[in-house]
């Protein structure tokens, strides 16, 4: 582009000059807003091309429309950060500085790009006006607020930190698909029909899961499908740190949804050293049991709201769902009673098993399998489904594997197909799965999963 960040932030303000005094007294909508500032793009480009071909080479007209788009995302949208996140296949955006951007794919090598910023003010700079523009709350990038949090306008989250790493550092997290459906899952080859029939079951039982696995497995994806089996019309609530789960803007026919999402706060502290404004998963989980909710929907349990999670399913009528962060189906177990006892009430191990025995009846985890280094794809399947039927030795939560990987007659499949009945399979079959399912010895699987270290 024929523009130095320098100019795109001087056309960027001359634009939004004139844009102040056209609407200065005058109630109009965003969109009409935006469509005010399109032309005054339009001609504000149009002006200092003219003047920049006369004093310097002529600007093809594609030049002139990728400068005035320029103009409009650092305007509206999200800058220079645009382009990445308009990329259909992007997964994850990691900036550090003034540094190449490298950008995460999910069937290739990860992308090293040019540099969006200039020096790293400017990158500071520029999540400063991300923050400005499409935050949720009066934070800020600054000495004063080294760590930021945030949700873009296209759902993407931002992560970034300051002064405490040698240099900014930005990580955006995309949400490439927001509408998924278990039977899209099956075409995806995450899971397979007998998997996608067994987890509409879960739901439709009313079944308490704990969807686990590790960051970039597919936990959100897993349980917005999920979700989408419940009821039509049913009242429940989804508690976030950064909305991902979408289920309230979702299409069509669906669960009527209370979403709760925490915020920040402002950097400042109170007396007792708590950030002004902050609303934690922990704080809101009361007020979300008062909403009349039938079940409630956790995006990922990672603190102390994890006491508040363990009674709702205990007490509730059933079929919460939530996300926890484990390398399997059962270290969940340990992570979740890990954090229980770092609540900080006296909790002890003990006590943290039951909850958990109690509370939760499935866990079902997901894997990943990264071969974009070596010429492959990413996969991401359904590996594991527990079912917790109680205390065992120990004290610990007593479990059974209902499907795992399996290896027999020289084949071998590390995606989850059915290894015994569940207990609760009576629960199961009243709401519609068949037994005969699970008989299937390698599932429904209609091919091997075809690796790279396997061809």
């Amino acid at each position: 582009m024929p523009v130095s960040f320098e100019e795109l932030a001087e056309l960027r303000n001359r634009v939004a000059g004139e844009l102040s005094d056209r609407v200065r007294d005058e109630q109009v909508s965003e969109a009409d807003r935006q469509q005010l500032g399109w032309q005054l793009v339009v001609e504000v480009v149009a002006k200092w091309a003219t003047d920049y071909s006369a004093k310097r080479a002529p600007l093809h007209a594609e030049q002139e429309h990728v400068i005035r788009r320029a103009v409009f995302d650092d305007l509206f949208r999200a800058g220079r950060l645009q382009p990445l996140l308009d990329d259909p296949d992007a997964e994850d955006i990691r900036i550090n500085g003034s540094d190449p951007v490298e950008v995460v794919y999910q069937d290739r090598p990860i992308a090293r790009l040019a540099p969006i910023v200039a020096s790293d003010a400017e990158l500071v700079e520029l999540v400063n006006q991300l923050a400005r523009t499409q935050g949720q709350g009066e934070r800020s990038l600054s000495p004063a607020s080294p760590l930021l949090r945030m949700r873009l306008a296209d759902g993407s989250r931002l992560t970034a930190s300051y002064l405490v790493t040698p240099r900014p550092q930005v990580v955006i997290r995309k949400h490439r698909l927001k509408d998924t459906r278990l039977d899209q899952m099956v075409a995806w080859g995450s899971i397979d029909t007998v998997l996608a029939e067994f987890l509409k079951a879960l739901v439709r039982a009313r079944k308490n899961v704990f969807v686990v696995g590790g960051q970039g497995a597919g936990k959100t994806s897993l349980l917005r499908s999920m979700s989408r089996e419940i009821a039509p019309g049913e009242r429940i609530g989804t508690l976030e740190s950064e909305y991902e789960l979408w289920l309230h803007e979702l299409p069509g026919p669906g669960p009527q949804v209370v979403p709760f999402e925490a915020r920040e706060g402002n950097g400042e502290k109170d007396a007792t050293g708590r950030m002004l404004g902050e609303l934690t998963l922990a704080d809101l989980f009361p007020h979300l049991q008062r909403m009349s909710l039938r079940r409630i929907l956790v995006g990922e349990v990672r603190s102390v709201e994890v006491l508040p999670m363990l009674h709702g399913m205990i007490e509730g009528e059933g079929g919460s769902m939530c996300t926890v962060h484990a390398r399997s189906a059962r270290a969940a177990i340990e992570r979740v009673a890990t954090l229980a006892l770092e609540a900080g009430i006296g909790m002890s191990v003990e006590l943290a098993y039951r909850l958990i025995a109690e509370a939760c009846q499935f866990i079902v985890y997901l894997r990943q399998e990264d071969e974009t280094e070596i010429g492959g794809k990413r996969h991401r399947f359904v590996a594991e489904i527990l079912e917790i039927t109680g205390l065992g030795e120990g004290g610990r939560p007593s479990v059974q594997r209902i499907f795992a990987p399996k290896e027999e007659g020289g084949r071998r499949e590390p995606r989850a197909v059915p290894q015994q009945m569940p207990a609760c399979i009576d629960d199961l079959v009243r709401v519609g799965f068949q037994r005969e399912w699970l008989l299937h010895p390698f599932g429904t699987w209609s091919h091997e999963l075809k690796t790279v270290t396997q061809l």
